[in-house]
């Protein structure tokens, strides 16, 4: 692994139908954990060391932003090495706005370093609207004073963050992240009702207790955490990404061959391999390796996406290229993010994919965007006979879901729109060519491009 951003990314790749992909893939840490950690161990007062780490470019940015605030990153293989600075700057640049989301979960660590912080305007996958709302008023409630300006959002705070009691009106990933971070140097005890539990939320929280902050996880979606006067580096290993996992078993059986997955524990897959199974997939699993084929065809499935431990929401993108070879009409409910199911739709759509996109609630019960004239569900009819063709990908999972769909089309593809592949899966293009994928880059003829446009 190399902690340095990675090189330019390839324009595009080219992919040529070649058969059922097989073969084992071994899955590295999470790429949901790795840049939180990250984040964490700024607050150390000493080194932290992260094992597993996976080689995407958002681990690349996080250390270019870590790194202009006066933060050493140095990586050696798999390995990360943070040593906080003594004099670490309390603004994150505006070059780095837009990137992705890293830099709104810094507010809190630098408010406890310099009782000041600035971040820029957050990017990341389009996926819906992901306002920062959740962790703003999180921050208030510990006495940070904060403002949200065109440029980014601007904190303050006099003295010392204090603890406080905290129910999110959604049980967000991100704004757990946040309070998890803020509460744990901040005076007194605080309480998170209705907070995310993801594995990678667990992780996370296992790492800052093991950097001395006492934390609890109660039932209920409820976090308590003591502040503590300061925290000290650690050292960990990153669990196996369980988004990575999913999409390998699910291209192995999008082309009707067998992959095995290696790295990733079954627990963190539960709902995933249920759901598989439901669609007809044989899966076996032991310790070490999950594999999956179905020699017998796929089935129609209906599933609506949610947050732990239900189906996970970035699991529906391959999802929807799986129900295009499944017999049958399969429905999606997408109640996670808003607007987010369009992205796949509409790659798949535009490589022969039949689906309907719907502004109501189906495939499981009413969700917070029933009334929102957002579209989030779908209905898809299997099999398609997929066809290449010549597209732009829009984010990291609809990404995947067209190389995918590629692998079992009818004639070639071109891909454009890789960097988001590179910037979120682990060495996705030698990955891929492990299991039998014809896939290579290529530079693509900006005339030939068929860019589909939005989904219906």
């Amino acid at each position: 692994m190399n902690a340095d951003a990675p090189d330019a990314p390839a324009t595009a790749w080219a992919v040529e139908p070649s058969g059922p992909l097989r073969g084992e893939v071994r899955v590295a840490g999470s790429k949901n954990a790795i840049t939180k950690h990250m984040v964490a161990a700024v607050m150390g007062s000493s080194p932290s060391t992260i094992h597993n780490v996976p080689d995407v470019g958002d681990v690349g940015i996080t250390t270019d932003v870590l790194r202009s605030l006066g933060v050493g990153v140095e990586g050696d293989g798999d390995t990360i090495t943070i040593t906080p600075g003594n004099e670490i700057d309390p603004e994150v640049n505006q070059r780095y706005s837009g990137l992705n989301r890293i830099p709104i979960l810094l507010l809190g660590p630098l408010l406890h370093l310099h009782q000041e912080a600035f971040v820029p305007v957050v990017g990341g996958d389009r996926i819906g609207a992901r306002p920062v709302d959740f962790h703003v008023e999180a921050l208030r409630a510990f006495g940070a004073e904060v403002i949200e300006t065109e440029d980014g959002v601007r904190a303050k705070v006099s003295g010392r963050l204090v603890g406080t009691q905290i129910t999110l009106p959604y049980p967000s990933v991100g704004a757990t992240e946040t309070v998890l971070l803020t509460a744990a140097l901040a005076e007194g005890r605080t309480v998170l009702n209705n907070a995310a539990t993801e594995p990678e939320i667990i992780e996370l929280a296992l790492f800052l207790q093991r950097m001395g902050a006492r934390v609890e996880l109660t039932p209920g979606r409820r976090f308590v955490i003591d502040g503590v006067e300061k925290l000290h580096g650690a050292t960990t290993r990153l669990q196996g990404d369980r988004l990575e996992a999913f999409s390998y078993l699910v291209a192995g059986l999008v082309t009707g061959g067998r992959v095995r997955v290696a790295g990733c524990s079954q627990e963190r897959l539960v709902t995933a391999i249920s759901t598989l199974q439901r669609m007809g997939a044989q899966i076996e699993i032991n310790d070490d390796w999950i594999s999956a084929h179905a020699d017998d065809g796929l089935r129609a499935i209906a599933i609506h996406t949610d947050t732990h431990p239900g189906f996970m929401t970035d699991w529906q993108s391959p999802l929807f290229v799986l129900m295009t070879q499944a017999e049958g009409m399969s429905v999606l409910h997408e109640t996670v993010f808003e607007d987010r199911i369009r992205y796949p739709a509409t790659v798949v759509q535009a490589m022969g994919g039949e689906i309907e996109l719907f502004e109501t609630c189906l495939g499981g019960p009413a969700c917070r965007f029933q009334d929102r004239n957002a579209v989030h569900s779908a209905v898809v009819r299997g099999v398609s006979e997929l066809r290449g063709a010549h597209v732009e990908i829009p984010d990291l999972r609809a990404g995947f879901s067209g190389v995918i769909a590629a692998a079992v089309a009818q004639g070639s593809s071109v891909i454009e729109g890789v960097h988001h592949l590179e910037r979120g899966y682990n060495k996705p293009l030698q990955t891929l060519q492990s299991l039998g994928l014809e896939v290579d880059r290529t530079t693509p003829d900006p005339t030939a491009a068929t860019r589909p446009g939005p989904a219906k």
